[in-house]
């Protein structure tokens, strides 16, 4: 689980705790309950750990507390806190469904092999008005095939999330695969949250073959590289995949040009410039990534200045539009785009991070030799996307120096994108060409 975003708020665990333990009446303006749950998960303390349990017994019944409460649960499931395993079990019969998806969750995190507990989490398959997924999810997890009968009968369910939920633990109880292709089909499906949810099904199943498909999904790389590296790990562990089998989707996920992409949006008639670029603000990235591939098509020789002026004004604070802007100024090749790209590689905020590897391919594009230096800065930092983006452009550039600080870095995918390449002898940057994209003005 990643805790990056567990210590964004400026408490001590001591006062997350006394703000946690008070009643409504004692709270101060800034005071707040559901923060201070939040805080608590970044604490495997027996006194944070016992602060949460008394926040989950207060069954107090407004609003406030309930949403607390839940929150409770869930910072006790991601501790792991198996003392407060038969108080959860106990939220199963909550009348809030969200009580009970996040109670389900934290069980399924804490762990358990009581047949009780798992027949009660099945039987609220049969319960209307549930989180049926979390649920489902659960059930695969803890390895309780007794559910499997429950589960078939959400396989055709109206929300694909859970569909796509229900098809896979099938597979992983029964190892029928039949209906598999089914989840790698959601992966083009109109809604952003049922490709996102799909590819998690597709890991937990360990179904190798949807890499590919997985690779040219249109939602944020972030969910496509987490897919593609898990499903890595495991399949090299085994001996089923290797990393050359991997390496060609990597590529093409950290460059994440449109044209690599199956784009499940269209337009009826060419867009503005002016409303391509407010389609970046889009949370769903198949939308950005249609406007992305208008802007290349339609609006290569005026769109630089416009984007830089995006960014000044609005997009620097939107990290989803930031990240999709600085892509653009590389591949326009926009050369007045530079001190902009350098400060998005060096930008240290987290939900900025996709930019920073954005930028480095950027920088790769725009072909300046004063950027070789930059580039190899970001071969000592911690993240390995950044790190793999700035080997290819650091190729590109026709610099080795990134080779020789990579070969023993810490991330096995970094050791191995530098032994393929020296065992090739192929350019680190041999990318998909995208010049007949680029001059493409249909």
């Amino acid at each position: 689980m990643d805790k990056r975003f567990f210590k964004l708020f400026n408490l001590t665990e001591e006062e997350a705790i006394a703000i946690l333990d008070k009643s409504p009446g004692q709270l101060g303006e800034n005071d707040s309950r559901y923060v201070a749950a939040s805080h608590l998960a970044s604490f495997p303390t027996e006194a944070s750990i016992n602060s949460l349990i008394r926040a989950v017994k207060n069954t107090e019944s407004s609003l406030e507390n309930r949403i607390v409460r839940r929150k409770s649960i869930e910072s006790l499931g991601h501790l792991k806190a198996r003392q407060a395993l038969l108080l959860i079990y106990g939220c199963l019969a909550d009348d809030d469904c969200y009580t009970v998806e996040n109670a389900v969750w934290a069980i399924g995190e804490i762990g358990t092999r009581d047949t009780n507990i798992l027949e009660e989490i099945a039987k609220l398959l049969d319960k209307p008005e549930q989180i049926y997924r979390v649920i489902i999810h659960t059930l695969a997890k803890l390895e309780y095939k007794p559910a499997l009968y429950r589960i078939l009968q959400f396989v055709e369910h109206d929300d694909k999330t859970i569909a796509s939920a229900a098809i896979a633990t099938i597979y992983r109880f029964t190892g029928n695969n039949s209906s598999m292709p089914q989840v790698v089909d959601f992966l083009q499906n109109p809604k952003v949250y049922v490709r996102r949810l799909c590819i998690q099904d597709l890991v937990n199943v360990n179904y190798y073959s949807a890499i590919p498909e997985i690779a040219i999904c249109s939602v944020s790389p972030v969910f496509r590289l987490r897919g593609i590296r898990m499903l890595a790990e495991v399949g090299i562990a085994d001996g089923v995949l290797a990393f050359m089998d991997i390496e060609p989707y990597l590529d093409k996920v950290i460059f994440d040009h449109p044209q690599d992409l199956n784009l499940v949006h269209e337009y009826d008639t060419t867009p503005t410039l002016e409303f391509s670029i407010r389609e970046l603000y889009e949370t769903d990235f198949g939308r950005c990534y249609l406007a992305t591939q208008t802007i290349l098509k339609n609006y290569r020789n005026i769109a630089g200045e416009a984007l830089i002026m995006a960014c000044t004004k609005e997009a620097y604070n939107d990290y989803g539009a930031h990240y999709h802007i600085v892509k653009l100024l590389g591949w326009l090749k926009y050369t007045p785009a530079y001190p902009i790209l350098i400060e998005a590689l060096y930008n240290q905020e987290p939900q900025f991070q996709k930019s920073r590897t954005a930028a480095a391919i950027a920088l790769g594009e725009l072909g300046q030799k004063q950027a070789i230096s930059k580039l190899k800065d970001c071969m000592e930092t911690t993240i390995w996307e950044l790190k793999y983006a700035a080997l290819i452009s650091l190729g590109k550039l026709g610099s080795n120096s990134g080779w020789e600080m990579a070969a023993n870095d810490q991330d096995w995918i970094i050791q191995a994108k530098v032994a393929r390449q020296r065992a090739t002898g192929k350019p680190i940057h041999n990318l998909i060409n995208n010049s007949e994209f680029e001059n493409d003005s249909r």
